[in-house]
């Protein structure tokens, strides 16, 4: 059963990822900005489909090789599971190899082809329209953080239902292979962890709702449309996350206290349930909102045409994936290969964002 639940992730991993050129907004191809007119170039089109075309072959060539080599050394399930796991990077390595490739060949083309020059570029940000967002309230985001609150006064009322020696780490059986001897900060140290990030996920939707709401100066319906279902479906993404891993750090401290609660195979279940269910929603909202502006979208493309077209900030890009602005306020922006948010490097409030919940964790997970 774990081997094809494995598989299946694995193949709807690889489908997505053959998939990203296609769903990104139309105006950006590998990471570079284009007119809106030349989004259906004949070279920026045969780009798309050879890195298709060769992410899957690689993939898939890789996916065999690792099941041949696997299935010589007659491994047990847990043990080929946990094997498994390096599977998704491997397609994620091949993934983002190709894209650097593509990347300077659009990046080259866009050069020669010259496309922006003597154009008068438009930069179209619409702040009015938030209040038209459906993004979910703020305070969705206090349920994870009361479930943290909860399980902190748990774990104070009943300090002595936990074992002596504190699991920290479980095996690919289900059962725990490292421990950390029992003291009132070591019993305390999940319902914090799950606290500091319950609150990251807040900090992360409300600064999302703050972001500019970027359009095409050549398509402004269309944009229009995409950025909507982004901040929508990423709002309700987040907060599915934020309840998810609520509901699994509860079971597994609960499950530290009461021992016998569950079988270990039961408890095998619950992180792989997890991540199933993760990456199942990752994967709707892809699909949603890229089928919105992208190649998928067959809505009629208006181009205002002449010498006006959307603004070229590729310079504000570091290989199409890293954003550097300081003068766009917005501390998160859509990405430009895959479906989703990035910070704005530029925004000292972005490595706050990254850096103190990394720390925060580390302080409370080492006193």
């Amino acid at each position: 059963m774990q081997s094809i639940l494995l598989i299946g992730i694995i193949g709807i991993m690889l489908l997505l990822q053959v998939m990203l050129p296609f769903i990104v907004k139309r105006t950006v191809v590998f990471g570079v900005t284009v007119p809106v007119e030349h989004i259906r170039d004949a070279h920026l089109l045969r780009f798309k489909k050879i890195y298709a075309a060769v992410t899957a072959i690689l993939s898939v060539a890789g996916i065999a090789l690792f099941f041949i080599i696997t299935g010589t050394m007659d491994l047990p399930e847990d043990r080929l599971i946990a094997s498994g796991i390096l599977l998704p990077f491997i397609i994620i390595f091949i993934s983002m190899a190709l894209y650097a490739y593509f990347h300077m060949q659009v990046v080259r083309y866009k050069r020669e082809s010259q496309w922006f020059k003597g154009r008068r570029q438009v930069r179209v940000s619409e702040l009015t329209s938030r209040s038209k967002d459906e993004m979910l309230p703020w305070y969705f985001f206090l349920f994870p953080i009361v479930i943290g609150a909860g399980l902190i006064v748990f774990t104070m009322m009943n300090y002595q239902l936990f074992p002596d020696q504190l699991p920290t780490h479980w095996g690919p059986n289900g059962e725990p292979d490292a421990f950390t001897a029992k003291t009132r900060i070591s019993v305390l140290t999940m319902p914090f962890v799950l606290l500091l990030m319950s609150a990251m996920f807040l900090a992360i939707h409300e600064l999302t709702r703050n972001s500019g709401i970027k359009l095409s100066a050549g398509n402004i319906p269309a944009s229009k449309v995409r950025q909507f279902r982004l901040r929508k479906y990423s709002s309700w993404f987040l907060f599915f996350i934020s309840m998810a891993t609520a509901m699994l750090f509860s079971f597994l401290h609960i499950k530290t206290a009461y021992e016998d609660l569950l079988s270990g195979s039961l408890l095998l279940f619950a992180p792989l349930a997890f991540s199933v269910l993760v990456f199942l929603g990752a994967v709707l909202m892809a699909v949603k909102v890229g089928k919105a502006d992208s190649d998928l979208d067959r809505t009629t493309i208006i181009d205002e045409g002449g010498d006006t077209v959307n603004e070229d900030d590729d310079s504000h890009w570091i290989g199409g994936i890293f954003y550097f602005n300081r003068e766009d306020p917005s501390f998160l922006v859509e990405k430009r290969f895959g479906v989703g948010w990035t910070v704005n490097f530029a925004r000292p409030a972005g490595y706050l964002l990254i850096l103190a919940p990394i720390v925060a964790i580390l302080l409370v997970t080492l006193l």
